[in-house]
Order: structure tokens, then sequence, then C-alpha cells
């Protein structure tokens, strides 16, 4: 029976809607330090975990998906982020938070992330910023849509049962959703496929992961994706609380910004995924670290609504473009037939981001007396180097290319 690639699309969006309630956790965090008496960093740290987790899950489940398939992939990883969830509404202690939403939520993004995202690269080799950035802009959509629930049920329900009920919730439409999900046959392309020069730097041969990682290319995008993600995971993570301790917002307000923030992090996968395929990665990539310092700076001034919700959206929308892009970006360079098991090892970056990010925010705040300020000056730093470090990748991939051409 013929597969239809956008029906595959469509099933990995939904799934990544599910495990995109990440994203919705600075909703939760004061909650939960109300209910628990936990400090912020204390509570953070939860988070923290969750998404350091992500890389490590996503370097398993991307072998068992190159090699068995997606299907039976998502759906365990589907069950797993649901239990995760469910048992996050029965923790009494700091620990139990740790162990259920940290590690088991953690276990279950990245084991669906990877099949998602690497997948859909495998059906669309004509279209890959796109369609990256489509399957990224899922993870988005989740705090769009479940942010400003999460805060209305927790005010209903409390916090601990929100839990229990997100849990069931999304390990039953992650599990529908996967008996959709299929992989192309080896060496497949869409009709009349003809790469775009434009698009790329240049197209690698298929690698293995131990062959990439002998590669200095590999390690200078793995930087550059750190440093793109950090300012992004900093905001998400610390949304909330900067908009009510900053500018005075209310817990119902400031749910309110967190779903036009998920709604940037989404509209910025599609775009910059869409913009990157017409000139180049780099180019893009460069412009993505300018917007981000520029609305860190904004941020770090703001004193009204308007501007706070200006310089976060800029800030989600850039970091928005880094997850749409660099599933492209990977296979752009290392090939698309080991693209689950190479980008799970290369979204390690995000790993790392995970924990700096908000940490720096947290530790930043702990130490001046509440005030964000430094966390922002400092992340605004890390993208000046971001862009200089994407036009000095950018001019060694050129030369590469142009050595490939004579020979």
């Amino acid at each position: 029976m013929k597969k239809n690639r956008w029906l595959i699309l469509a099933a990995a969006i939904i799934m990544n809607i599910c495990i995109g309630t990440a994203y919705t956790w600075s909703v939760f965090q004061i909650p939960l330090i109300n209910l628990f008496n936990w400090t912020t960093p204390q509570a953070s740290l939860a988070y923290t975990i969750n998404l350091s987790i992500v890389p490590l899950a996503m370097i398993v489940a991307g072998r068992v998906q190159d090699k068995k398939g997606p299907r039976i992939v998502t759906l365990v990883g589907g069950v797993i982020f649901g239990l995760g969830m469910y048992l996050a509404g029965t923790v009494s202690s700091i620990q139990g938070l740790y162990l259920t939403y940290g590690l088991l939520g953690g276990v279950g993004i990245g084991t669906v992330y990877a099949c998602t995202v690497g997948n859909t690269i495998k059906w669309f080799p004509d279209k890959r910023g796109l369609a990256g950035g489509l399957t990224a802009m899922g993870f988005g959509l989740g705090a769009v849509i479940f942010a400003p629930i999460a805060a209305r049920m927790i005010l209903d329900l409390g916090v601990l049962r929100t839990f229990n009920i997100f849990g069931i919730l999304f390990a039953i439409g992650i599990v529908m959703a996967s008996f959709l999900m299929a992989a192309p046959d080896v060496g497949w392309k869409p009709e009349g496929f003809v790469p775009n020069p434009a698009a790329i730097n240049r197209v690698g041969p298929d690698h293995t992961p131990r062959e990439m990682l002998k590669s200095v290319d590999f390690y200078l995008i793995w930087v550059m994706y750190t440093i793109g993600c950090v300012g992004g995971l900093m905001i998400i993570g610390h949304a909330s609380p900067i908009g009510q301790e900053k500018i005075g917002l209310s817990p119902a307000t400031a749910a309110v910004a967190i779903s036009f923030l998920g709604v940037a992090n989404s509209v910025g996968r599609v775009f910059w995924g869409s913009i990157s395929d017409r000139i180049g990665r780099y180019n893009t990539l460069a412009c993505m670290y300018l917007v981000s310092g520029v609305c860190l700076m904004v941020l770090n001034i703001a004193s009204t609504f308007a501007f706070f919700l200006i310089g976060i959206c800029g800030i989600a929308m850039s970091f928005g473009g880094y997850l749409g892009i660099m599933p492209s970006v990977t296979a752009d360079n290392f090939g698309a037939k080991n693209i689950g098991i190479n980008y799970g090892v290369l979204f390690t970056a995000f790993g790392l981001a995970a924990f700096v990010g908000p940490r720096i925010a947290a530790v930043v705040k702990e130490a001046s007396g509440g005030n964000y300020g430094m966390a922002f000056m400092i992340v605004t730093a890390m993208n000046v180097v971001g862009v200089l470090l994407t036009l000095y990748v950018k001019k060694r991939v050129q030369v590469k290319r142009n050595l490939e051409n004579v020979a």
C-alpha cells in the first residue's frame, strides 16, 4: 500500500504537540513552589533534568528507529511520557518530581522526538527545512494549546491533579498517532526530485555516528546549536516568573504571554526553516542569533507587557528556528540514512543548553536578589559569539564544497 508522507507528517506533528507541553513548565513551577515550599532552583531543576535527558533518549531511540522503524518506538515513548506526567501528580517530595517529570518525562520526550524528526527528514528530502520546521512546530504548539488550559486547570483542580489528567491524555494521543507512522523504503525519493543548490552549502555522504564524530564540522555545529538553545530554554523555563516578578503580571496574564511565546516558537520553526531552503542554513542561523541577542536586550529594559512580549517572542521565534533547521543541517552535512541517531548525538547540545540556560537565570536571580539582568547580558554575549562562529563555519563549508566541485 502506498504511504502518504503528508499523513505521516501530520501524525508526527500531533505527537510533538503532546510532548511539547514540556514548554508549559513555568506555568507549573510557581504552584509547585507554593504547594511544597520549594525554592526556585529546586523546582526548576526538574525542568532541567527533563530536557537534559532528552538527547540521551534520542540517541538510543534514534538507533532503534533506524533499524526497526518509528511506529513501535513512538508507541513506547508515548507510554513512558504519559506515565511520567501522571506520576508527577502523585509526588510528595522534590526527589519524586525529579524521577517522574524529570527522568521519565525526559525519556518519553526524547524517544518520541527522535522518531518524529528523523523520520520526517527521510520523507522530505525535497523540503527538508520546511518539513523539519513543521514537525518541530508541533513541539512549540504544545505550549500554545496547553499553557492556558493548564493554568485554568491548576486553579480549578490543583497542580497535581492537572499532571494526572495530562499524563492520561497525552499517552492516548501519542499511542493513537503512532499507528500512522512508517519509514520510507531504502533509497526512496519523491518523483522528479532535484536538489536545490541554494538551499544547502553541500550535500555530504551518509556518515555513521562514529564517522560524524571524527569531523571538525560536527563539533563546530554542536557549539552553534548549544549557543542557540541557551537563551530560548532560559526564557521558556522562566517566562512566567519573569513576567510576574519583573513586569508585575498576574499568573493568568503571564500564562497568556506564554501562549504567545508558544506561537512565536512554533511560527519560528516553520518560518526560519522555509527561509533556510531559500537563502541557506548558515545565513539563516546568523540572522537568528542577531534577532535573539537584540530581543534579550529589549527584555532587559522592559517594564511593560508590550516590551516583555516582544522580547520573549523574538527569543522564542529564534529558538524555534534552531529546532527546525538543525535536523536539516545534520542531514545536509552527514546524510539522511542515519539521521535518527546522528541528530540524537547532535541534540546533546540541546541537553547542555537545557542545563545551562535555566540555571543561569535561577542562579543569577538568587545571587542578585531577584534581578535577571545579568543573565540576559550573558546570553546576549553568547549570541554575538554565535554569529561569528556561524560565519566561520559557512566559510569552511564553502571551501570544502568548492574543492569537491573541482574534484
